[in-house]
């Protein structure tokens, strides 16, 4: 991953300060977040956990920029970003963060190579042979360098996933955002992904999952528990039971 900004930066890679997000429709106002606090560090593994409903998918659109909170701050890589112009949000998004869904999110008329690639097509600095190199080198550590001129439609589920994990990786980012990375595979192919996402881990990579798995959360160094838009417990790997967490962090 970015190396650079992991040596340079003493701060938390992120950093959320009181988050709340509210959605208003019909004049009903719904409490997503209710003030979260939470600090990431370079190279840690977090799963976030709980039932559905809980908040988990609104904080991790608001980590990976796709939305924004409705109060709080959030510093991401030393940079205050909650409140960017949506293109310098998108600039950041594509530099800085690198997802992975649960429904794979491939596009099918492209190849497998042409999927990894797309990310880099938007950096219009970057010249073709070092797009070609980047998406080598991480097909091949997805091991899915001999699919890539297959589309996603030839391939299994397991398979497609790990093309969506190379596209996340593809262009170096600071922390990879996983929403449900199992929730389309059946169990084998589902253990195949976090033993790929442990990897990575291992690597280098910082790794922050959704999952209402408690199984698959244990993969993890740090698991954060939320309930009803707040963080109500943490607990790290090998612990037991989670501690309860104080609201305000």
């Amino acid at each position: 991953m970015n190396s650079e900004l992991r040596t340079v930066n003493p701060e938390p890679l992120i950093h959320l300060d009181g988050i709340k997000k509210v959605f208003l429709t019909d004049e009903i106002e719904t409490h997503a977040l209710a003030g979260i606090y939470l600090k990431i560090l370079q190279g840690e593994y977090v799963a976030i956990a709980g039932p559905s409903g809980c908040g988990k998918s609104t904080l991790l659109s608001i980590l990976g920029l796709l939305d924004s909170p409705s109060e709080g701050a959030y510093r991401l890589n030393g940079r205050q970003v909650e409140q960017l112009k949506l293109s310098e949000r998108a600039r950041i998004r594509n530099r800085e963060i690198g997802f992975i869904f649960q429904s794979f999110n491939l596009i099918g008329d492209l190849t497998v190579y042409e999927n990894v690639e797309l990310p880099l097509t938007y950096r219009g600095e970057m010249p073709r042979s070092e797009r070609k190199q980047r998406v080598l080198e991480s097909l091949d550590r997805v091991g899915m360098s001999h699919r890539q001129r297959h589309y996603p439609n030839q391939l299994s589920g397991g398979q497609q996933q790990r093309v969506a994990v190379a596209r996340a990786l593809v262009g170096s980012p600071s922390i990879l955002l996983a929403d449900e990375p199992t929730g389309n595979l059946d169990s084998k192919n589902g253990d195949a992904v976090m033993d790929l996402l442990s990897e990575l881990h291992q690597g280098g990579a910082t790794i922050c999952m959704v999952t209402h798995d408690s199984r698959f959360a244990g993969y993890a160094d740090r698991t954060v528990h939320l309930f009803d838009g707040q963080i109500v417990a943490e607990n790290n790997e090998n612990e037991g039971e989670p501690a309860p967490r104080a609201v305000g962090g």
